[in-house]
């Protein structure tokens, strides 16, 4: 990896009907709570970006992100990325306007290539994220859309390089078979595809303690780490939100920590130790 760069730390929030949300593999999804609260607590402990992902939009055809989004860019001052159900231009400006500063697009630019120079023409390519969900069958990786329902038979290493000519500036990498799981990152996925781009990588799926993300940075060429569970379980019982709406209230209570060990600053000061470049 480039030892002198800048490494950024994005908490990820998943997003479904209002809900931040967090499952395994993409699916068995549980409520966690509100997700500006986690956002607003991600920001002040140092988090350099806040990625918003609405988790069924292109499923039911709707983006519901505007008012989280205004919400977040008049509070909460580092830059916002915003993607599910990302289809036009129209789309992207509506974000832009809310307040994003990035969006991130999959499905969109997996059914018609050209709507990312078209975007990336239009916007720039600092504002284009392709989001390029894996998943690992036997020894053989390929790209999915609508959250990791439709598998593509595409090679994940030919599509980024692909989108990166289009005009996309950075790529959110998402391992689907570790997403969720805690239990490390896929790091040959990782290594093999930020080599082959020029353009930014941010890695996601399987951070489950510090460790795994000191070694993901280590041993890649990666710009950025995305991280979920390892941060949202930590802030489980630290807010007040209405859980009548929600099934899942034994896993929630049971799950409370009085203490919390794993946040965002802490893992900043641990990856300072170790001499990674961090923004504290």
């Amino acid at each position: 990896m480039i030892r002198n760069q800048l490494i950024r730390i994005i908490p990820k929030l998943d997003i479904k009907n209002g809900l931040l949300i967090k499952g395994i593999n993409l699916e068995g999804l549980r409520v966690l709570g509100n997700p500006y609260q986690f956002a607003e607590d991600y920001y002040k402990s140092g988090a350099d970006e806040i990625s918003y992902i609405d988790n069924v939009a292109t499923l039911y055809g709707t983006n519901n992100l505007g008012k989280f989004v205004n919400k977040t860019s008049k509070n909460i001052f580092v830059p916002l990325s915003v993607g599910g159900g990302i289809r036009s231009i129209k789309d992207i400006q509506t974000m832009l306007n809310y307040g994003a500063d990035k969006v991130s697009i999959n499905s969109a630019a997996i059914d018609n290539p050209e709507f990312v120079k078209e975007a990336s023409r239009t916007f720039g390519s600092s504002t284009i994220v392709i989001n390029i969900e894996v998943i690992k069958i036997n020894k053989s990786y390929f790209i999915s859309k609508s959250n990791g329902r439709d598998l593509i038979k595409m090679n994940p290493i030919y599509w980024a390089k692909k989108v990166e000519k289009l005009g996309a500036g950075e790529v959110f990498l998402t391992s689907v078979n570790k997403e969720g799981l805690k239990e490390g990152f896929d790091l040959h996925l990782v290594k093999e595809l930020s080599k082959n781009v020029t353009i930014p990588v941010i890695a996601h799926g399987g951070a489950g303690n510090f460790d795994h993300v000191y070694e993901l940075i280590k041993k890649t060429n990666i710009s950025g780490v995305s991280i979920s569970s390892l941060l949202h379980y930590d802030l489980l019982g630290k807010f007040k939100f209405d859980k009548s709406s929600v099934g899942n209230t034994d896993f929630l209570n049971k799950n409370k920590k009085k203490k919390i060990k794993d946040n965002l600053k802490n893992l900043k000061e641990f990856l300072y130790k170790k001499n990674i470049r961090v923004r504290k």
